[in-house]
């Protein structure tokens, strides 16, 4: 990891075992950061928090000025951190419920009103799913008990259904950000056909290996936007027939 990630985790668990106490069960780190490919120009800091019981809302105003504070440090996309019960780890529950979740989104929303973002941020997520199945097989430990005894293996089709929600638009949502969709179109069908859990970036390598050939300037576009920040300009026509033939062979 590169220095300011390095700082900016270390920061986050010494503030959250303060802050939280005995309530903290662990950090866990997961997303590109956790899979070698963190990019800070186009990756934010994936974070889980694991505690024992409820939160109070004073506790959850503490920790979320906490983290305000250290995203202001953050590379370019933030942190995005959910905090949840260890009860809905194991037995997994799916939709999974949080106490509490930020990213830079809902920065605003906090900073204008944080009584009603402390009362209103919580509910269930299905994208927790996707979460934990990368710390259960890719993800790290910053502190507290170890990844297997908090968590239990997703079922292949609670991922699933995380993930195709995250990419069942993407022929009406390509041209929005067209990085990100091409790239997560790959890994998706490498999960579909291989059970292969990747990141954005080894997702478009596998597809440069198992996509047709037309296909491949799209992803190496994408790649090198990806890794290299190098501006593209896709090509809108070959976007959308990319996303509906992949979006066709992952519901096959």
């Amino acid at each position: 990891m590169n220095n300011i990630l390095d700082n900016i985790t270390k920061k986050f668990v010494e503030q959250s075992q303060s802050i939280l106490e005995d309530n903290l069960v662990g950090v866990y780190l997961h997303g590109s950061a956790a899979m070698g490919c963190f990019n800070s120009q186009k990756s934010d800091i994936d974070l889980l928090v694991v505690v024992n019981g409820d939160i109070a809302d004073e506790i959850k105003r503490r920790y979320m000025d906490m983290v305000v504070e250290l995203n202001a440090y953050a590379p370019k996309k933030g942190i995005e951190m959910s905090i949840v019960r260890k009860d809905v780890c194991r037995p997994f529950i799916y939709p999974t419920p949080f106490e509490l979740h930020f990213s830079n989104t809902h920065l605003e929303w906090y900073q204008t009103n944080p009584s009603d973002y402390i009362d209103k941020m919580n509910g269930t997520d299905k994208d927790l799913a996707a979460h934990f199945t990368i710390i259960y097989h890719r993800g790290r430990c910053l502190c507290g008990r170890e990844i297997k005894d908090v968590f239990e293996e997703v079922s292949r089709e609670f991922y699933f259904d995380s993930i195709w929600c995250d990419i069942e638009d993407a022929e009406k949502e390509i041209m929005e950000n067209p990085t990100y969709m091409i790239l997560n179109l790959c890994r998706v069908l490498a999960y579909k056909e291989d059970e292969l859990i990747l990141s954005k970036q080894e997702g478009g390598k596998w597809g440069l290996e198992n996509v047709p050939e037309i296909y491949h300037p799209l992803i190496l576009q994408a790649l090198n936007e990806y890794s290299f920040d190098e501006a593209i300009k896709t090509d809108r026509d070959r976007a959308c027939e990319y996303a509906a033939y992949m979006i066709n062979r992952i519901r096959r």
